[in-house]
């Protein structure tokens, strides 16, 4: 009897939860119908991995924070004297999506510069945090203490002891190491004002008011109004020794100059002050153009407590600009079906698509997942290239030489509806050619797969990989 009743509950609480499923808004068909397998084919495991993890939930009063810091800085902001007027027409589609999901515009007047992808990288940060004067704001989702993240908050310190004012987030589970470090209690002691954003909760009673995975997957540096930093790096040494059978970590990282330094001091603002109830709304100000034209930049910025769009939109806009040539770097292909589908429509109607991913993930779950779609992509006549000098951690997109986007944000759905990133939209100029450049090192770097090779897999390799491209929906 008792066996019986536990069997009954189990099926109504899995109706129950998969009526819900089916009840929710703007949820994609195959989203839907993954959770729905999960509940239903994996007893009590199903029900509660949805409940902890199938649906955004956020605190109402953190969702309302948010909303009146946004609300706050437009309130303040001023358009830019160098934003673009006239819309290059290969372009415009893009900075329209770009501009619809997070409200910037593109501005010109910029000058960027490619950094080394070695640890030269985060010397020329510790070099201008030296060379600050007002302010350093500092956020990183992965801030280690090695000695990479040693030099940094140590120009912290340092800058924070002549009068700077210095502010730093990180994340606190990428970072929760660093959060109990004696560097960050340091940094703290001499004034640095340190943040853990979301800070985690008790499992499963958490989980049941917010996810436990949203996190700021974001990697932002802001000098003095006028200098920032910007790419897939955290604050951490090429070696990254929380993982260091994956090493190097080869990573992307800009150094900015110009009006769209605003944008991202803007990004930082409402992080810090959601986080704090700091009200710092007067630094929001107008950044001058260094050269002119200049580069023209656009930040996009997205999180799971704005649902306007997402990355994926901007991203499937971008790839459907492509004309002749397309190469995309990420090391975690997890895409939604849009964005799947947009990679292989371009290799087929005539584009030279170039897509480069790490040979061996930190993840294997993302790794046999992401095989699960190497078939598709390799038949469509994409040229898949699998990176083999440690892991390919760069995120850039490059469209017939002439725009370019990088940033902290994977494609994968994590990316797109859970975490916190940020993406900057380069157009023409010489960091467009520079990011072709060092893509090109990638693949030089890299071994092509084809079809055979995919065909040859085990079986028990293709069922796994294509049984987990099923659930990405839902990863």
């Amino acid at each position: 009897m008792w066996t019986e009743a536990l069997v009954f509950m189990h099926y109504a609480a899995a109706l129950a939860v998969s009526v819900r499923v089916l009840l929710r808004p703007r949820l994609e068909p195959t989203v839907r119908l993954s959770w729905i397998l999960v509940i239903e084919l994996v007893p009590l495991v199903g029900i509660l991995a949805y409940v902890l993890f199938g649906e955004i939930r956020m605190r109402g009063a953190e969702v309302e924070t948010m909303a009146n810091v946004r609300s706050r800085l437009s309130g303040l902001w001023q358009p830019s004297p160098e934003e673009l007027k006239v819309l290059p027409d290969f372009a415009e589609p893009v900075i329209k999506a770009n501009h619809a999901t997070t409200g910037f515009a593109a501005v010109a007047g910029n000058r960027a510069a490619l950094l080394p992808e070695d640890d030269s990288a985060i010397a020329a940060l510790v070099e201008a945090i030296d060379g600050a004067n007002e302010h350093v704001h500092m956020l990183f989702y992965i801030w280690l203490d090695d000695a990479s993240g040693r030099a940094v908050a140590e120009a912290a310190i340092r800058a924070a002891g002549r009068g700077v004012k210095v502010r730093a987030i990180i994340d606190a589970f990428g970072s929760r190491a660093f959060g109990r470090s004696d560097a960050w209690a340091q940094m703290k002691a001499a004034g640095v004002e340190c943040v853990e954003a979301l800070p985690l909760s008790i499992p499963v009673i958490g989980g049941l008011f917010q996810r436990m995975d949203l996190r700021n997957h974001r990697k932002i540096v802001v000098i003095d109004h006028v200098l920032g930093f910007t790419g897939s790096r955290n604050c951490s040494d090429r070696a990254f020794a929380v993982k260091p059978r994956y090493a190097p970590w080869i990573d992307v990282f800009l150094a900015i100059e110009g009006p769209v330094v605003r944008q991202m001091q803007a990004v930082f603002l409402q992080d810090w002050m959601s986080y704090t109830g700091e009200d710092l709304g007067e630094m929001l100000r107008m950044t001058r153009p260094v050269t002119a034209p200049g580069e023209v930049a656009q930040v996009v910025a997205t999180g799971p407590d704005e649902r306007q769009g997402s990355l994926s939109d901007c991203m499937v806009t971008m790839i459907h600009a492509a004309r002749e040539r397309l190469v995309i770097t990420t090391p975690y292909y997890v895409p939604d079906a849009s964005l799947d589908s947009a990679i292989r429509t371009a290799a087929r109607r005539g584009v030279d698509v170039t897509v480069i991913l790490p040979e061996r993930n930190d993840s294997l779950v993302v790794q046999a997942t992401s095989e699960g779609f190497y078939y598709g992509l390799v038949s469509a006549g994409v040229r898949l290239m699998l990176f083999r000098d440690g892991l390919l951690h760069s995120k850039i997109i490059t469209v017939d030489g002439r725009m370019a986007m990088l940033g902290s944000a994977n494609m994968d759905r994590r990316s797109f509806e859970l975490n916190y990133e940020m993406n900057m939209l380069f157009l023409g100029g010489d960091v467009t050619e520079r990011l072709d450049e060092r893509q090109q090192g990638y693949i030089d770097r890299a071994r092509p797969i084809h079809l055979d090779e995919i065909r040859g897999w085990s079986i028990r390799r293709r069922l796994r990989n294509n049984l987990l491209a099923l659930a990405a929906p839902i990863l």
